[in-house]
C-alpha cells in the first residue's frame, strides 16, 4: 500500500510546530526528525554541502575501486530499470557523493538541491534524508514526501541501502530519487538488490587481488590456459622463471615452449586430477629452462575449460631432494685436527685453492681423512650454499655407473623410469660433487667423465642435449694415480684435468706428534660425553702409539681409542691395551717412526718434486699450490738439492 502523502504533510505540519506526532510514524523517520530537531536544523534548509576540490579529488581517489565497480551497475539499472524520472546517487561513507545518473529533467531539479558530486548528504547537514539516515542505522530505508525533515525535499521519494566491504565495514551508500509520486513499492527492492550485487563484485575482486598476491609471493610460476592452451594469466614467478610476459608467450605458443608436453593431447581417466612431471623443457628462443611441471584440468559440467599448470626451476627441485637426502658438507677447516707442519702446510694450501673453481685431486691412504677436506674445501668455496654431493665410485654397480652419475632420459633403457632420472652431476647443480675412490672407474665411464670436466656440461643417457653445469669437482682416491695411468687403468688426459689442484694426504705413521695429539683429542670427547668414566692415557701408552703403523690411520686410530675407553676398567690407560703391529709392517717399522726426521724429509721433497713436475717447473704456481713464498721455496729446492731446470727441461720433451 503506498504511502499518502497529504497524511504524511500533516504529520509532519504537526511535528514541527507543536511537536506533535501521529502514532503511524515510523521509528526510523522518527528517530531522525527528533535528532533533526534536537540540532536545531533549518527546515527551510536541506541543500547540500559542496567540499573543495583538493578534498573531492581526495574522496575519489580514495573511493576509485568502489565507483569502478558500482558505476555499470548503477548504469545497467538506470538503463533497463529507471529509465526516467529518477536519478541515482552514489556516496562515501561519509555521505559525500561520488556519481549520479539520472534523466535531464529529474537532475536539474536536483541541481537545485545541490544534488551534485562533491555535496555532503547526511543528517546533519541536509536533516533527515534516505542516505543519512542508511547511514545512521546501517540499514536499507525509502523516504516519502513530508517524511524528509527539510520543505524541499517534500517533493522527492528517496530509497537508499548502506554498502560494505567484506569486512563488514560501511564504505557507502547507494540511493535512488525521483519525484514522490512516483513512488513504487519494489523501488527500495531494487536499490537493494544493485548494492547486494556491487558487494558481490568487491567481494569478488578482494578475492582476486587476494590470491593474485598469495599466488605472487610464491618462486612457483603458475599458468592459466583455456581448452586450446592460449595464455589467459601467468603470475610473477611464472614471468621471472621463463623471462617473457603473457604477450610474449601467446606469441611464441605454449606446444613450442613445452613441445614435450602434450596436454590437451592426453588421454585423462576420470580419477585424475592432477598429473606431474619431474623434468620438462621450456624452450624460449636460445634458451632452455629445467623446470618441473604439475598440471589441473578446470572443468565445468565434466567439460574442460582450460589448464592450471604450476612451474618450478628444477634447481629447486633437485635442491629438496639434497635436503632430504643430507647432501650438505658437516665439517670445516677448524675440524681437521693436527699438530704436524706438513698437515698445517697442506690445510693452508687447500683454503686457498678452496676459492678457485678448478678441479682438485686428493690422493692419500684410507683413513687419512680425504673426505674431511673434500667437506672443509666446499665449506670454505664460492658453492658453500649449494649442495654436496658425495659418490662413493667403488660402491658403484659396474651397469650403473653411467645413470648413477650422468643421469638419464625417459626411455632410455629397459628399467628405466618414466620421468627420467638426473644423474649426480646435475643434482649437484650451484655446488661441489666429491668423487671418491675414482682410481675405480671403469675406462669406458672415464671417457664421458673427461667430456664433464673439460666443458662442465653433462648429456643424460639417451639425450641428444647437454646441460650446463655450475659445479666444483673435487676427486679422491688412495691409489697413486701416476702409476695408475702408467699401468693403462686410468685415463691420462682425465687425470690431468683431475690434477689442476693437487693436495696430498700423508699417512698417520708419518706424522708421530699427531697420534698422540688425536689419540688425546678423541679420548677428551669420550670424556665429554661419559663424565662418570673419565680416563687419561699414560705417557707410556701415548709414547707406545707413536711406534704403531697405523695402517687404517686416522679412522683406525679413532676407533681404537673408543675400543680400548669401553674395555678398559681403571682410570688410566696403560701399555697392556696397545695394539699389535700388523706382521706386513713389522720391517718398516724404524723407516716408518716419527722418531727418525728423514722420513717426514723424505715426504716433503717427494710432494715437493711431484708439484714442480705438475706445474712444469712453475715457482710461483709452486708456491701457491704449497702455500709459501718463492723465498720459502727457493730455500726447500736448494734444502732438498732440487734442479729446478730438470722440470723446466721435461716440459718441452
Amino acid at each position: 500500500m503506498e504511502p499518502d502523502l497529504n497524511k504524511l504533510k500533516l504529520n509532519w505540519t504537526n511535528y514541527v510546530e507543536h511537536g506533535i506526532l501521529d502514532d503511524n510514524t515510523r521509528p526510523i523517520i522518527q528517530r531522525s526528525w527528533e535528532y533533526c530537531k534536537k540540532t536545531k536544523k533549518d527546515i527551510n534548509g536541506g541543500k547540500g554541502e559542496t567540499i573543495d576540490a583538493c578534498q573531492l579529488e581526495q574522496v575519489l581517489a580514495e573511493n576509485r575501486e568502489l565507483i569502478k565497480i558500482a558505476q555499470p551497475i548503477m548504469q545497467n539499472l538506470y538503463e533497463i530499470v529507471l529509465s526516467s524520472h529518477f536519478v541515482l546517487v552514489l556516496t562515501d561513507k561519509n555521505g559525500v557523493l561520488l556519481d549520479t545518473i539520472g534523466d535531464e529533467v529529474v537532475s536539474m531539479r536536483a541541481s537545485e538541491l545541490r544534488f551534485l558530486k562533491g555535496t555532503v548528504w547526511t543528517n546533519d547537514a541536509v536533516g533527515a534524508n534516505a542516505i543519512g539516515i542508511a547511514l545512521e542505522e546501517d540499514a536499507p530505508v525509502h523516504v516519502v514526501g513530508a517524511e524528509h525533515y527539510c520543505v524541499s525535499h517534500h517533493t522527492w521519494t528517496c530509497s537508499a541501502t548502506t554498502i560494505h566491504n567484506v569486512k563488514g565495514e560501511i564504505i557507502g551508500v547507494l540511493n535512488m530519487s525521483g519525484e514522490s509520486h512516483k513512488l513504487h513499492s519494489h523501488t527500495l527492492g531494487i536499490v537493494v538488490a544493485a548494492a547486494y550485487s556491487i558487494e558481490n563484485e568487491l567481494a569478488l575482486s578482494h578475492t582476486y587481488r587476494s590470491m593474485s598476491a598469495s599466488l605472487d609471493s610464491t618462486e612457483d610460476g603458475i599458468l592459466v590456459t583455456d581448452e586450446n592452451l592460449h595464455l589467459q594469466w601467468m603470475n610473477v614467478g611464472a614471468q621471472k622463471v621463463l623471462q617473457i610476459n603473457m604477450d610474449e608467450f601467446n606469441k611464441i605458443g605454449f606446444k613450442k615452449i613445452f613441445k614435450k608436453m602434450d596436454v590437451a593431447d592426453e588421454i585423462w581417466t576420470n580419477e585424475e586430477t592432477t598429473r606431474y612431471y619431474t623434468d620438462v623443457t621450456a624452450h624460449i628462443a636460445n634458451r632452455k629452462i629445467q623446470c618441473s611441471a604439475n598440471i589441473s584440468r578446470i572443468l565445468e559440467n565434466d567439460k574442460i575449460q582450460g589448464y592450471s599448470i604450476g612451474i618450478r626451476e628444477i634447481k629447486h627441485l633437485h635442491s629438496a631432494v639434497n635436503r632430504v637426502s643430507g647432501n650438505v658438507a658437516t665439517y670445516t677447516f677448524d675440524d681437521i685436527i693436527t699438530h704436524n707442519a706438513q698437515m698445517r702446510m697442506i690445510i693452508k694450501t687447500a683454503e686457498k685453492m678452496a676459492r678457485f673453481k678448478k678441479c682438485i685431486l686428493i690422493e692419500g691412504e684410507s683413513g687419512t681423512g680425504k673426505e674431511m677436506f673434500a667437506h672443509a674445501i666446499h665449506r670454505a668455496s664460492a658453492f658453500s650454499q649449494g649442495p654436496f654431493i658425495v659418490v662413493n665410485c667403488a660402491c658403484l654397480p659396474r651397469d650403473l655407473v653411467e645413470s648413477e652419475l650422468f643421469g638419464y632420459c625417459k626411455g632410455a633403457f629397459t628399467g628405466a623410469l618414466n620421468e627420467g632420472k638426473p644423474g649426480k652431476f646435475e643434482l649437484a647443480e650451484g655446488g661441489s660433487i666429491f668423487l671418491d675412490e675414482i682410481g675405480e672407474l671403469p675406462l669406458e665411464v672415464q671417457a664421458k667423465l673427461l667430456r664433464v670436466v673439460e666443458t662442465y656440461t653433462v648429456s643424460r643417457i639417451g639425450s641428444q642435449s647437454e646441460r650446463k653445469l655450475n659445479i666444483r669437482i673435487i676427486a679422491a682416491t688412495n691409489r697413486n694415480l701416476e702409476q695408475e695411468v702408467k699401468n693403462k687403468s686410468f685415463r691420462e688426459d682425465l687425470y690431468f684435468r683431475l690434477n689442476v689442484i693437487y693436495l696430498h694426504i700423508p699417512p698417520l705413521r708419518v706424522r708421530g706428534d699427531d697420534i698422540v695429539w688425536a689419540a688425546s683429542h678423541f679420548l677428551d670427547r669420550l670424556n665429554r660425553e661419559y663424565p662418570e668414566h673419565t680416563k687419561a692415557c699414560s705417557p707410556e701408552f701415548l709414547e707406545g702409539l707413536k711406534s704403531h703403523p697405523w695402517p687404517g690411520n686416522v679412522r683406525e686410530l679413532q676407533n681404537f681409542i673408543e675400543r680400548t675407553f669401553y674395555l678398559c676398567t681403571d682410570p688410566v690407560i696403560s701399555t697392556a691395551y696397545l695394539p699389535a703391529p700388523p706382521p706386513k709392517y713389522a720391517e718398516e717399522k724404524k723407516v716408518l717412526s716419527m722418531t727418525a726426521s728423514p722420513s717426514l724429509d723424505d715426504l716433503v721433497k717427494a710432494n715437493l718434486e711431484k708439484i714442480l713436475k705438475e706445474t712444469n717447473g712453475s715457482v710461483d704456481a709452486s708456491a701457491q699450490m704449497m702455500g709459501l713464498s718463492r723465498a720459502s721455496l727457493y730455500r726447500k729446492i736448494k734444502k732438498y738439492n732440487i734442479d729446478i731446470k730438470d722440470y723446466r727441461y721435461m716440459s718441452q720433451m
